[in-house]
């Protein structure tokens, strides 16, 4: 930290993978990972470019699915057998570790993908053994094949199992679709070894708000939290701040945190009975003999009441495969000490208790004395906390209520708008984690609307800005934000430093007049002036387009909108309109790599939508940086013919300045930033920047620019999936 502010830049949210730093590419130390932008290409996809997982849902019977997994769950298997003779505990314990990686700073991680299968998820210490999950599914995967991904098949283990177990779950939804290779993009933390101590992470270690930005658990490895507190040191109320820290980076409130930690305890047991040390190496890293399940003890029996997870021994509660108030009871009804678990881990203990309220072991052969993690601890040492604790205890209905609820958010976060829902577990609820978004009206003359734009009185510039600044903020990892809706009305983005406020009221207050006089959405009427000025900027460049335009696009009410989830959705840089809040410590072309796969926008779609709004003159500010032509407003290829012209040279102007020299004459030109040059700077942009400026790719690159703004301002309307 001390650093950072050393060299005057700002920390930033970001959360990809951007840079090939300290890779197998060392000697090409400022290369650009644009493999990101490349990930989950069709050529991984086992399954065709044709497979339709909705379609294949549809065949999918739900019933028996339902009836085969819960059969599962109490059918122990000698490999790997259950505890007390149900899966139920591992399966949830899956399930929550596959939601749990959601971080609400980018929207990446979650259990929408799958993707738990494969490393560094399958390999992290706080999943040991979770593989062995997996593979006793098997059976079921196998037999319903492709009309269920491992994705929907993982987190709906862990729902059933809850409702085998008693309690009432709020719903389910299908759609979650594999993947079939690691997100590259994902950032994990910089430390080098697993469960590196927790300072590496913090500005300061005390002060949990400090945690490196977008990440939500406090060691790499970790899902949330260390159980035997921060750097193992345990400490209820420091853990209290970390669990509070760490739940709110993935969306949770405090009351959702309370009832997470006590329904997700309230089944199942921790296994740290043996020593870390014999334990084998991780999934990714074992012998092939292992079978890809790694984590396995050969120096014991290894399974059962012998098996070694995390260190930490013993159940929660006095039945812990049955949803009851058994973790309350057993959390109000002690006082509790520390002491030491058989593999040498912290972990509480009650002081006394009586000997037909201790759990068995999960073999049924003795009894054991419950426990509880630091974690557990902040429960009921936290004010805060210990305040919604005493009113679970005391109503658990709506305790079980509460849970519930929770639940499906944890494992429904990434999934998007509830139109993506599939499947008839799913709830008809809107709730406002959801963003919901009212239908629009779809039937009316567009043509007559557009005319209408056109005689507003708005600039192209105006038209063309706001429909950017209103989509851009969709994020493809977590399916939220985007231009249905027209959010950028509402608080918080209609005063974004990024969006220019002043300007952007004044073009809202025509848009708004316009929607009240035709009755057409402001969503849809953003979306249709962007297209018209693009059409517009085309025709100036001698191309004729039609732009496809959809109309239905709704507007979202301010009471339905999460204000401080929509928070870091905040553009702080966008390279599309070459704006830059601060000075960052991560480079500008970094940055916009990062913009740019949240998007979930190719290289080629990328380079061209650069080349094409700086010709449009949508820079921020009305800067002229990267506006290399001579004809604004005019959809020409001038940006990468003047790019790849060495009849410039370039030369730093100050911070993220450049200026474009003529090197006969020595008059500067141009001026750009760094989210211009290196368009011509690195040979992978290089290369997609001479294919533009060819004398015959004028019509191919507003042909490829309107297919990628389409791409940008549709990318929200999952109304339109299928139809």
């Amino acid at each position: 930290m001390t650093d950072v502010a050393a060299a005057g830049t700002c920390p930033v949210v970001h959360g990809a993978h951007t840079s090939k730093d300290g890779g197998v590419k060392e000697w090409w130390p400022k290369g650009l990972n644009l493999d990101i932008l490349a990930q989950h290409d069709t050529k991984t996809n086992p399954l065709g470019a044709d497979f339709d997982y909705r379609e294949e849902l549809k065949k999918l019977d739900v019933d028996a699915l339902v009836k085969d997994v819960k059969e599962l769950l109490v059918t122990s298997q000698p490999w790997w057998p259950a505890d007390w003779g149900h899966y139920g505990g591992l399966m949830i314990r899956m399930a929550w570790h596959s939601a749990g990686t959601y971080r609400i700073a980018d929207g990446r991680g979650g259990g929408g993908s799958g993707t738990q299968r494969f490393a560094p998820l399958n390999s992290w210490p706080d999943n040991a053994n979770l593989d062995k999950a997996r593979r006793l599914l098997w059976p079921i995967k196998k037999k319903y094949g492709n009309r269920i991904s491992w994705a929907d098949l993982m987190i709906l283990a862990g729902t059933l199992s809850y409702e085998s177990m008693g309690h009432k779950v709020y719903g389910f939804a299908f759609g979650r679709e594999d993947l079939w290779h690691p997100e590259k993009d994902t950032y994990w933390g910089s430390e080098q070894e697993w469960l590196a101590p927790s300072d590496e992470r913090y500005g300061s270690v005390d002060e949990p708000s400090t945690m490196e930005n977008p990440l939500a658990a406090v060691q790499m490895g970790l899902i949330y939290v260390n159980p035997t507190g921060v750097n193992g040191v345990p400490d209820p109320l420091k853990t209290a701040a970390h669990v509070r820290e760490t739940f709110a980076r993935m969306a949770m409130n405090d009351e959702e945190t309370v009832a997470l930690t006590a329904g997700g305890h309230t089944v199942g047991r921790t296994h740290g009975n043996g020593r870390e040390e014999n334990l084998g190496p991780e999934p990714e890293g074992a012998d092939l003999t292992e079978q890809g399940l790694g984590w396995n003890n050969h120096v014991s029996r290894g399974i059962g009441k012998d098996t070694m997870t995390s260190g930490i021994e013993g159940a929660w509660t006095s039945h812990p495969t049955q949803w009851d108030n058994g973790y309350f009871t057993m959390l109000f009804s002690h006082e509790w000490e520390l002491r030491t678990s058989p593999a040498g881990a912290p972990q509480w203990e009650p002081v006394a208790i009586a000997e037909e309220d201790k759990p068995f072991d999960v073999e049924g052969t003795a009894r054991q004395n419950p426990i509880m993690t630091d974690a557990d601890m902040a429960m009921i040492k936290d004010p805060i906390y210990r305040e919604i604790s005493e009113r679970f205890s005391n109503d658990p209905e709506y305790f079980s209520e509460v849970f519930a609820r929770a639940w499906f958010k944890l494992t429904h976060r990434d999934m998007g708008p509830r139109n993506r829902y599939v499947g008839p577990l799913a709830p008809t609820d809107d709730l406002i984690w959801q963003d919901p978004v009212p239908a629009g009206k779809a039937d009316y003359d567009v043509a007559a609307v557009a005319q209408s734009i056109l005689s507003s009185g708005l600039s192209m510039t105006d038209l063309v800005t706001t429909a950017w600044d209103s989509a851009r903020t969709y994020r493809d990892s977590d399916k939220r934000g985007g231009a249905n809706g027209a959010r950028i009305r509402l608080a918080p983005q209609r005063d974004w430093h990024a969006n220019e406020p002043e300007r952007l009221h004044r073009v809202l207050g025509v848009y708004e007049a316009l929607s009240a006089e035709t009755g057409v959405s402001v969503a849809d009427l953003i979306v249709l002036g962007g297209n018209l000025a693009v059409e517009d900027a085309a025709r100036k460049a001698g191309v004729e387009v039609s732009i496809p335009f959809h109309p239905g696009r709704g507007d979202a009410s301010q009471e339905w909108t999460d204000v401080d989830s929509f928070a870091p959705l905040e553009p702080i840089h966008d390279a599309f309109r070459n704006y830059l809040k601060k000075d960052y410590t991560v480079p500008a072309e970094e940055l916009m790599l990062d913009r740019a796969s949240l998007m979930n926008l190719t290289a080629v779609e990328l380079t061209c939508l650069i080349g094409g709004m700086r010709v449009l003159g949508t820079n921020f500010g009305g800067t002229s940086h990267g506006v290399f032509t001579d004809t604004v407003g005019a959809l020409t290829n001038d940006f990468f013919v003047t790019l790849t012209d060495l009849g410039y040279v370039w030369e730093p102007a100050g911070f993220n300045a450049y200026n474009l020299r003529d090197r006969t004459t020595g008059q500067v030109r141009h001026t750009a930033t760094r989210a211009d040059l290196v368009f011509g700077s690195n040979s992978i942009l290089r290369s997609y920047a001479e294919v533009y400026a060819q004398d015959d790719s004028k019509q191919k690159f507003v042909h490829d620019f309107v297919a990628a703004w389409t791409k940008v301002m549709n990318a929200d309307r999952f109304d339109l999936v299928g139809s």
